[in-house]
C-alpha cells in the first residue's frame, strides 16, 4: 500500500520539466545500430518464407507508412498482435491476420514455418507465443523493440536491434529489396481460404475482455479510417465503455461503437450517466451469453466443465455442481434493456439475424443519446480457433474439433 497524505496531494508540483528524463530502469535508445541493420537485412534478403511480425511499438511510433512501404518493397506478408492490428490496413494484400491463442489460423500456422521472424515492437508475451519452445521454432528471429529488457526476455532472438520503430524501419527502408516471395505468399493463401475469417465494418470500435474481445479482434479488419481500441493482453474487464466515451467526446464527427459481453458493461455500466449527460450517441453492443464467456469456455474445454464462478444467472440455491443452462434457470438480472431505458438510453434487445440491421439502422440515426443492443447468443458458443494452454501455436483447436488437449 502507498499511502500519500492530503497535505501533500494538494501541494502543487514543479512546472520546470526537464529536457531529458532519466529513469534508471528505462534505458531506450533512439538511433539505430548500421552494423544490426546490415546483418538483419542480410537474414532478410537469404528467406525463403519471411514473415514481419508487429506489435504495438509500430503503432506507438506513428509508423504506418513506413511499415506499409517497408512491407510492400519487400513483398514480405506481415502478421500483427492485437495491439499491432492498424498498422498495415487489414484488407491489404500482404496482411495475414493477427497472432496469439485466439489468432488466425493462416497467421498462426505462417509462424510456425516460416524461416525469418522479423519482429518490431512486440514483447512476445504469452498471449502471442502460446509453448514459447516451439514458437516460430524453424525460423530465425530479428528483433526490433525500444526497450533493451524486452529483446530476449521471453523468446531468444538471434538478431537484437534496439531502437525506435519508425528509425528502424525508415532506416531498413533506405537499403531493403524485393524478396521472391510468391510461392510463400500463395501457401499462406490457401490457409487463409481454408480457415477463413470474415468481416465487418464500423469506425472507432473499442471492446471490452473475453470473448467480445477475441471475436473482435478476429473478424476487424482495420484501416486508417477505422481503428481500435483495446486493453490488449492486461484484461482490463470494463475498459471499453468508458474508452468510447473518451473516443467519442474526441472524435464528435465519427461512429463510436462498444463491443461488450454481459459481464464486462457491468464493471462501468453507471459510466451511462457520462453519456447521458454529454448527449454522445455511442452505440453499445452486448454479447450476451449468460455468462463470463472466456473463463467458462476454459473451464469447458481444459476442465471437463466443471464450470465455477462464470454463470451469471447463478443464484445460492442453485445446485454446486450445475454445468449445463436449461430452462429452469433463473432469470438473467439485470434486464439491460431496462437498465438502459431508466438512464434515458435507446435499449434494443436481438434474438434473431433479421432484427440485427434495423437495431444498426435505429443507433446511427440516434443523434442524441447511446443506444444499447443487446444480443443474446447462445450459452456455450466458443471462440475458435484456440491454441490450448501450454501448446504451441501450430496446435490449434478448430471450429467442429473436439474439445480438450
Amino acid at each position: 500500500m502507498v499511502d500519500l497524505p492530503k497535505d501533500i496531494q494538494r501541494e502543487y508540483g514543479s512546472d520546470d520539466y526537464p529536457e531529458k528524463v532519466e529513469i534508471r530502469g528505462y534505458k531506450p535508445r533512439l538511433s539505430v545500430h548500421a552494423g544490426q541493420i546490415k546483418k538483419a537485412l542480410e537474414t532478410l534478403n537469404n528467406a525463403e518464407k519471411p514473415i514481419f511480425l508487429v506489435g504495438g511499438g509500430v503503432n506507438i511510433s506513428h509508423a504506418h507508412s513506413e511499415m506499409l512501404k517497408l512491407a510492400e518493397r519487400t513483398g514480405v506478408p506481415v502478421i500483427t498482435t492485437i495491439m499491432g492490428k492498424g498498422a498495415i490496413p487489414a484488407t491489404h494484400d500482404l496482411y495475414i491476420g493477427n497472432i496469439g491463442i485466439h489468432g488466425s489460423y493462416a497467421a498462426n500456422t505462417a509462424i510456425s514455418n516460416c524461416d525469418v521472424l522479423f519482429s518490431i515492437g512486440t514483447r512476445f508475451n504469452d498471449r502471442i507465443t502460446g509453448k514459447t519452445g516451439h514458437f516460430a521454432a524453424h525460423a530465425t528471429i530479428i528483433h526490433i523493440d525500444i526497450d533493451s529488457s524486452s529483446i530476449s526476455r521471453n523468446i531468444a532472438v538471434d538478431i537484437p536491434i534496439v531502437a525506435d520503430a519508425k528509425m528502424a524501419i525508415s532506416a531498413l527502408l533506405k537499403k531493403v529489396q524485393k524478396l521472391d516471395t510468391g510461392q510463400w505468399l500463395e501457401q499462406i493463401k490457401q490457409w487463409k481460404s481454408q480457415y477463413p475469417i470474415f468481416i465487418f465494418d464500423n469506425a472507432i470500435i473499442a471492446t471490452d475482455v473475453g470473448q467480445n474481445q477475441l471475436w473482435t479482434t478476429q473478424f476487424l479488419e482495420l484501416s486508417e479510417k477505422k481503428q481500435m481500441l483495446t486493453s490488449g493482453g492486461l484484461g482490463t474487464m470494463g475498459y471499453g465503455f468508458p474508452a468510447a466515451i473518451g473516443a467519442k467526446i474526441g472524435n464528435p464527427s465519427k461512429d463510436v461503437i462498444v463491443i461488450s459481453g454481459d459481464g464486462g458493461i457491468q464493471m462501468n455500466i453507471q459510466e451511462m450517466a457520462t453519456a447521458i449527460c454529454y448527449e454522445l450517441p455511442i452505440t453499445i453492443c452486448i454479447l450476451n451469453n449468460g455468462y463470463l464467456g472466456n473463463v467458462r469456455q476454459w473451464q469447458e474445454m481444459f476442465f471437463d466443465r466443471r464450470y465455477s464462478s462464470t454463470c451469471m444467472r447463478y443464484r445460492k440455491s442453485c445446485p454446486n455442481s450445475c454445468n449445463s443452462p436449461t430452462e429452469c434457470c433463473p432469470e438473467y438480472t439485470p434486464d439491460f434493456i431496462k437498465l438502459e431505458e431508466s438512464y434515458g438510453a435507446i435499449g434494443i434487445r436481438i434474438t434473431k439475424e433479421s432484427e440485427i440491421k434495423a437495431a444498426l439502422e435505429t443507433a446511427k440515426n440516434t443523434l442524441k443519446v447511446p443506444t444499447v443492443i443487446e444480443f443474446i447468443i447462445e450459452p456455450e458458443e466458443n471462440v475458435m480457433p484456440i491454441v490450448p494452454p501450454g501448446n504451441a501455436l501450430d496446435e490449434m483447436i478448430l471450429e467442429g474439433e473436439g474439445n480438450g488437449i
